[in-house]
Protein backbone atom coordinates (compact mmCIF):
# COMPACT_ATOMS: atom_id res chain seq x y z
CA UNK A 1 0.00 0.00 0.00
CA UNK A 2 1.61 3.03 -1.16
CA UNK A 3 2.35 5.93 1.77
CA UNK A 4 1.49 9.39 0.48
CA UNK A 5 1.87 13.05 1.77
CA UNK A 6 4.86 12.63 4.08
CA UNK A 7 5.78 15.51 5.51
CA UNK A 8 8.29 16.81 8.36
CA UNK A 9 7.22 20.56 9.00
CA UNK A 10 9.23 21.79 12.19
CA UNK A 11 8.41 19.08 14.91
CA UNK A 12 5.60 17.46 13.36
CA UNK A 13 5.14 14.62 10.88
CA UNK A 14 2.56 13.80 8.83
CA UNK A 15 1.55 11.18 6.06
CA UNK A 16 -1.46 8.92 4.98
CA UNK A 17 -2.15 5.74 3.37
CA UNK A 18 -4.66 6.75 0.60
CA UNK A 19 -5.98 2.86 -0.10
CA UNK A 20 -6.59 2.43 3.65
CA UNK A 21 -8.39 6.53 4.04
CA UNK A 22 -6.10 6.63 6.96
CA UNK A 23 -3.35 9.90 8.31
CA UNK A 24 -0.87 9.79 11.06
CA UNK A 25 0.03 13.17 12.81
CA UNK A 26 3.16 12.75 15.67
CA UNK A 27 5.42 14.96 17.45
CA UNK A 28 9.66 14.56 16.75
CA UNK A 29 11.47 14.75 19.96
CA UNK A 30 13.80 16.98 20.55
CA UNK A 31 16.70 14.35 19.99
CA UNK A 32 15.35 13.04 17.00
CA UNK A 33 14.85 9.37 18.70
CA UNK A 34 10.96 9.02 18.74
CA UNK A 35 7.62 9.84 17.51
CA UNK A 36 4.89 9.96 19.81
CA UNK A 37 1.21 10.59 17.60
CA UNK A 38 -1.93 9.14 16.82
CA UNK A 39 -3.44 7.25 13.59
CA UNK A 40 -6.74 8.02 12.34
CA UNK A 41 -8.84 5.85 10.29
CA UNK A 42 -12.43 6.18 11.17
CA UNK A 43 -11.37 6.21 14.78
CA UNK A 44 -7.98 7.62 16.23
CA UNK A 45 -5.40 5.54 17.72
CA UNK A 46 -2.21 6.18 19.54
CA UNK A 47 0.55 5.36 17.71
CA UNK A 48 4.21 5.65 18.80
CA UNK A 49 7.44 5.22 17.21
CA UNK A 50 11.08 4.62 18.47
CA UNK A 51 14.23 5.01 16.00
CA UNK A 52 15.56 1.88 16.17
CA UNK A 53 18.96 0.87 16.91
CA UNK A 54 21.53 -1.70 16.00
CA UNK A 55 20.46 -4.21 18.44
CA UNK A 56 16.80 -3.53 17.41
CA UNK A 57 16.73 -3.08 14.13
CA UNK A 58 16.08 -6.70 11.42
CA UNK A 59 17.59 -7.47 8.13
CA UNK A 60 14.81 -6.56 5.32
CA UNK A 61 14.41 -9.15 3.21
CA UNK A 62 15.45 -9.07 -0.58
CA UNK A 63 12.48 -8.53 -2.98
CA UNK A 64 10.96 -11.82 -4.92
CA UNK A 65 11.87 -12.24 -8.02
CA UNK A 66 9.56 -10.97 -11.12
CA UNK A 67 6.51 -13.26 -11.86
CA UNK A 68 6.51 -14.80 -15.09
CA UNK A 69 4.52 -13.92 -17.72
CA UNK A 70 1.69 -15.35 -18.54
CA UNK A 71 1.68 -16.90 -22.15
CA UNK A 72 0.64 -14.11 -24.62
CA UNK A 73 -1.51 -16.48 -26.21
CA UNK A 74 -3.18 -17.69 -23.26
CA UNK A 75 -7.03 -17.52 -23.04
CA UNK A 76 -7.37 -17.85 -18.93
CA UNK A 77 -10.62 -17.70 -16.93
CA UNK A 78 -10.86 -17.24 -12.85
CA UNK A 79 -10.11 -20.70 -11.58
CA UNK A 80 -11.21 -19.74 -8.33
CA UNK A 81 -14.25 -16.79 -7.40
CA UNK A 82 -15.62 -15.93 -4.23
CA UNK A 83 -18.14 -12.94 -4.35
CA UNK A 84 -19.91 -11.74 -1.18
CA UNK A 85 -21.59 -8.76 -0.26
CA UNK A 86 -19.34 -6.48 1.09
CA UNK A 87 -19.36 -5.63 4.68
CA UNK A 88 -20.88 -1.58 5.73
CA UNK A 89 -17.99 0.54 6.26
CA UNK A 90 -16.77 3.97 7.15
CA UNK A 91 -18.76 6.78 4.71
CA UNK A 92 -17.71 7.36 2.40
CA UNK A 93 -17.04 3.82 1.89
CA UNK A 94 -13.58 2.91 0.07
CA UNK A 95 -13.80 1.65 -3.13
CA UNK A 96 -10.82 -0.82 -3.63
CA UNK A 97 -9.66 -2.44 -7.13
CA UNK A 98 -6.20 -4.14 -7.73
CA UNK A 99 -4.44 -7.08 -8.54
CA UNK A 100 -2.38 -8.19 -6.30
CA UNK A 101 -0.36 -11.29 -5.53
CA UNK A 102 -1.64 -13.03 -8.16
CA UNK A 103 -5.21 -12.08 -7.24
CA UNK A 104 -7.68 -9.87 -8.45
CA UNK A 105 -9.75 -8.00 -6.01
CA UNK A 106 -11.68 -5.58 -5.05
CA UNK A 107 -13.71 -4.41 -2.13
CA UNK A 108 -17.02 -2.18 -1.84
CA UNK A 109 -17.66 -2.13 -5.75
CA UNK A 110 -20.85 -2.71 -7.50
CA UNK A 111 -21.66 -4.81 -10.93
CA UNK A 112 -21.73 -1.46 -12.46
CA UNK A 113 -18.00 -0.82 -11.19
CA UNK A 114 -16.84 -4.10 -12.22
CA UNK A 115 -18.56 -3.57 -15.63
CA UNK A 116 -16.83 -0.05 -16.21
CA UNK A 117 -12.96 -1.71 -15.61
CA UNK A 118 -14.26 -4.95 -18.02
CA UNK A 119 -15.01 -3.22 -20.83
CA UNK A 120 -13.51 0.43 -20.33
CA UNK A 121 -16.29 2.69 -19.71
CA UNK A 122 -18.00 5.26 -17.64
CA UNK A 123 -21.26 4.93 -15.69
CA UNK A 124 -23.17 6.63 -18.02
CA UNK A 125 -22.39 4.29 -21.23
CA UNK A 126 -24.24 1.37 -19.05
CA UNK A 127 -28.50 1.33 -19.80
CA UNK A 128 -31.13 -0.66 -19.35
CA UNK A 129 -29.47 -1.87 -15.45
CA UNK A 130 -31.91 -2.49 -12.88
CA UNK A 131 -30.97 -0.16 -9.94
CA UNK A 132 -29.12 -3.50 -7.97
CA UNK A 133 -26.33 -3.50 -10.76
CA UNK A 134 -25.18 0.59 -9.14
CA UNK A 135 -26.70 0.04 -5.46
CA UNK A 136 -25.34 -2.85 -4.91
CA UNK A 137 -21.88 -3.50 -3.11
CA UNK A 138 -19.63 -6.33 -3.10
CA UNK A 139 -15.99 -8.01 -2.50
CA UNK A 140 -14.91 -10.60 -4.89
CA UNK A 141 -11.58 -12.51 -5.32
CA UNK A 142 -10.01 -14.09 -8.27
CA UNK A 143 -7.37 -16.54 -8.84
CA UNK A 144 -6.74 -17.41 -12.41
CA UNK A 145 -6.15 -20.80 -13.78
CA UNK A 146 -3.32 -20.45 -15.92
CA UNK A 147 0.27 -19.84 -14.54
CA UNK A 148 2.65 -16.46 -14.82
CA UNK A 149 1.61 -13.11 -14.43
CA UNK A 150 -1.30 -12.05 -16.90
CA UNK A 151 -1.12 -9.07 -19.06
CA UNK A 152 -3.54 -6.39 -17.99
CA UNK A 153 -5.66 -7.29 -21.19
CA UNK A 154 -5.85 -10.83 -19.78
CA UNK A 155 -7.08 -9.74 -16.46
CA UNK A 156 -9.85 -8.00 -17.96
CA UNK A 157 -11.21 -10.73 -20.15
CA UNK A 158 -11.00 -12.92 -16.70
CA UNK A 159 -13.22 -10.01 -15.49
CA UNK A 160 -15.79 -10.04 -18.45
CA UNK A 161 -15.61 -14.00 -18.06
CA UNK A 162 -16.73 -14.49 -14.60
CA UNK A 163 -19.59 -11.43 -15.05
CA UNK A 164 -21.34 -13.87 -17.94
CA UNK A 165 -20.69 -16.82 -15.74
CA UNK A 166 -21.80 -15.28 -12.16
CA UNK A 167 -23.98 -12.54 -13.02
CA UNK A 168 -24.96 -14.15 -16.47
CA UNK A 169 -24.61 -10.72 -17.75
CA UNK A 170 -25.65 -9.91 -21.31
CA UNK A 171 -25.56 -7.15 -23.56
CA UNK A 172 -25.30 -5.13 -26.76
CA UNK A 173 -23.32 -2.33 -28.33
CA UNK A 174 -25.05 0.56 -29.58
CA UNK A 175 -23.76 4.24 -31.02
CA UNK A 176 -25.45 7.33 -29.23
CA UNK A 177 -24.70 10.82 -28.70
CA UNK A 178 -23.83 11.57 -25.15
CA UNK A 179 -22.22 14.63 -23.04
CA UNK A 180 -18.22 13.58 -22.68
CA UNK A 181 -14.98 15.47 -22.38
CA UNK A 182 -12.37 16.20 -24.90
CA UNK A 183 -8.86 15.82 -24.17
CA UNK A 184 -6.88 17.94 -26.71
CA UNK A 185 -3.53 19.50 -27.16
CA UNK A 186 -3.42 22.97 -25.91
CA UNK A 187 -2.32 26.54 -28.06
CA UNK A 188 1.54 25.65 -26.63
CA UNK A 189 2.07 22.00 -26.83
CA UNK A 190 1.97 19.32 -24.35
CA UNK A 191 4.77 19.45 -21.68
CA UNK A 192 6.22 17.76 -19.08
CA UNK A 193 5.85 14.68 -20.19
CA UNK A 194 8.75 11.86 -19.66
CA UNK A 195 8.67 9.04 -22.64
CA UNK A 196 9.06 6.01 -21.08
CA UNK A 197 10.39 3.09 -22.59
CA UNK A 198 9.51 0.28 -20.74
CA UNK A 199 8.89 -3.16 -21.72
CA UNK A 200 6.14 -3.69 -18.73
CA UNK A 201 2.38 -3.50 -20.17
CA UNK A 202 1.51 -2.08 -16.48
CA UNK A 203 0.93 1.39 -15.18
CA UNK A 204 2.27 3.09 -11.97
CA UNK A 205 1.20 5.50 -10.38
CA UNK A 206 -1.50 6.22 -11.98
CA UNK A 207 -3.64 6.53 -7.88
CA UNK A 208 -4.18 9.58 -6.67
CA UNK A 209 -2.27 10.53 -3.87
CA UNK A 210 -3.54 13.14 -1.04
CA UNK A 211 -0.84 15.56 -0.85
CA UNK A 212 -0.10 19.24 0.96
CA UNK A 213 -2.43 21.78 -1.11
CA UNK A 214 -4.45 18.78 -3.70
CA UNK A 215 -4.47 15.85 -4.92
CA UNK A 216 -1.46 14.23 -7.06
CA UNK A 217 -1.39 12.03 -9.69
CA UNK A 218 2.35 10.89 -9.88
CA UNK A 219 1.94 8.66 -13.58
CA UNK A 220 4.55 6.26 -14.51
CA UNK A 221 4.91 3.82 -17.61
CA UNK A 222 1.14 5.59 -18.52
CA UNK A 223 -0.29 5.97 -21.84
CA UNK A 224 -3.37 8.80 -22.66
CA UNK A 225 -5.48 6.67 -23.67
CA UNK A 226 -5.48 4.96 -20.08
CA UNK A 227 -4.91 8.44 -18.11
CA UNK A 228 -8.69 9.08 -19.58
CA UNK A 229 -10.28 5.91 -18.70
CA UNK A 230 -8.72 6.55 -15.02
CA UNK A 231 -10.34 10.26 -14.89
CA UNK A 232 -13.93 8.31 -16.53
CA UNK A 233 -13.93 5.80 -13.78
CA UNK A 234 -12.76 7.31 -10.87
CA UNK A 235 -12.90 11.44 -10.99
CA UNK A 236 -15.55 12.64 -13.99
CA UNK A 237 -18.91 12.30 -14.51
CA UNK A 238 -19.02 11.43 -18.16
CA UNK A 239 -16.78 9.75 -20.55
CA UNK A 240 -13.51 11.21 -21.67
CA UNK A 241 -12.21 10.93 -25.02
CA UNK A 242 -8.12 10.98 -26.13
CA UNK A 243 -7.99 13.61 -28.84
CA UNK A 244 -4.23 14.40 -28.05
CA UNK A 245 -2.54 12.32 -30.51
CA UNK A 246 0.16 11.46 -28.62
CA UNK A 247 0.94 7.71 -28.95
CA UNK A 248 3.50 5.77 -26.28
CA UNK A 249 3.67 5.99 -22.39
CA UNK A 250 5.11 8.26 -20.27
CA UNK A 251 6.16 9.47 -16.63
CA UNK A 252 4.12 12.79 -15.60
CA UNK A 253 2.69 14.47 -12.81
CA UNK A 254 -0.55 15.91 -12.17
CA UNK A 255 -1.60 18.16 -8.81
CA UNK A 256 -4.93 19.68 -8.57
CA UNK A 257 -7.29 20.70 -6.33
CA UNK A 258 -10.78 18.49 -6.85
CA UNK A 259 -14.41 19.86 -6.00
CA UNK A 260 -17.90 18.45 -5.14
CA UNK A 261 -18.58 17.83 -8.80
CA UNK A 262 -16.26 15.27 -8.68
CA UNK A 263 -15.21 11.63 -7.28
CA UNK A 264 -18.82 10.68 -7.34
CA UNK A 265 -19.14 14.01 -4.91
CA UNK A 266 -16.82 11.92 -1.75
CA UNK A 267 -13.29 13.56 -3.03
CA UNK A 268 -10.07 12.00 -0.88
CA UNK A 269 -9.61 13.36 2.31
CA UNK A 270 -6.53 15.95 1.97
CA UNK A 271 -4.02 17.06 4.62
CA UNK A 272 -5.06 19.35 6.48
CA UNK A 273 -3.55 23.00 5.39
CA UNK A 274 -0.89 25.24 6.89
CA UNK A 275 0.14 28.60 6.76
CA UNK A 276 2.39 27.74 4.15
CA UNK A 277 0.33 25.29 2.06
CA UNK A 278 -0.24 26.63 -1.29
CA UNK A 279 -3.53 25.12 -2.91
CA UNK A 280 -3.34 23.80 -6.58
CA UNK A 281 -5.34 24.61 -9.13
CA UNK A 282 -8.83 22.97 -10.20
CA UNK A 283 -8.70 19.90 -12.48
CA UNK A 284 -9.42 22.16 -15.58
CA UNK A 285 -6.94 24.31 -14.78
CA UNK A 286 -4.17 22.01 -13.90
CA UNK A 287 -3.91 19.70 -17.03
CA UNK A 288 -3.78 22.99 -19.24
CA UNK A 289 -1.01 24.49 -16.79
CA UNK A 290 1.08 21.39 -16.01
CA UNK A 291 0.25 19.24 -19.09
CA UNK A 292 -0.17 21.70 -21.69
CA UNK A 293 -3.14 19.70 -23.01
CA UNK A 294 -7.04 20.78 -22.89
CA UNK A 295 -10.15 18.92 -20.98
CA UNK A 296 -13.21 20.69 -22.41
CA UNK A 297 -16.87 19.64 -22.16
CA UNK A 298 -18.71 18.35 -25.60
CA UNK A 299 -20.89 16.18 -27.26
CA UNK A 300 -19.62 13.42 -29.43
CA UNK A 301 -20.94 9.79 -30.69
CA UNK A 302 -19.38 6.66 -28.39
CA UNK A 303 -20.13 3.55 -27.88
CA UNK A 304 -23.04 2.31 -25.19
CA UNK A 305 -23.73 -1.03 -23.40
CA UNK A 306 -27.19 -2.02 -23.20
CA UNK A 307 -28.13 -4.81 -20.61
CA UNK A 308 -30.25 -7.18 -22.08
CA UNK A 309 -30.01 -9.59 -19.14
CA UNK A 310 -28.41 -9.58 -15.22
CA UNK A 311 -28.55 -11.50 -12.67
CA UNK A 312 -27.27 -11.20 -9.01
CA UNK A 313 -24.76 -13.42 -8.47
CA UNK A 314 -24.61 -16.74 -7.98
CA UNK A 315 -23.43 -18.65 -5.00
CA UNK A 316 -20.41 -19.41 -4.51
Amino acid sequence: MRTAAVTLQGSTFRFSIPALNGSYEGQLSTDGNSIKGTWTQGATLPLNFVRATKETAWDIPAPPAPAKPMAADADPSFAVTTIKPANPGPSPPTKIIRMYGGRYITQNTSLADLIEVAYGVNPAQITGAPAWVFDDKFDFVGVPDGEGEPSIKQWLTMVQKMLTDRFKFTFHHENRELSVYLLSVGKSGPKNFVKNDSTSPFPSGLEFRPSPGGLLLPAQNANLGQFCQMMQQVVLDRPVIDQTGLSGKFDFQLKFMPDDSQFSGHPPRLPSPTDTTTSAPGLFDAIQQQLGLKLAPGKAPIDVLVIDHVEKPSPN
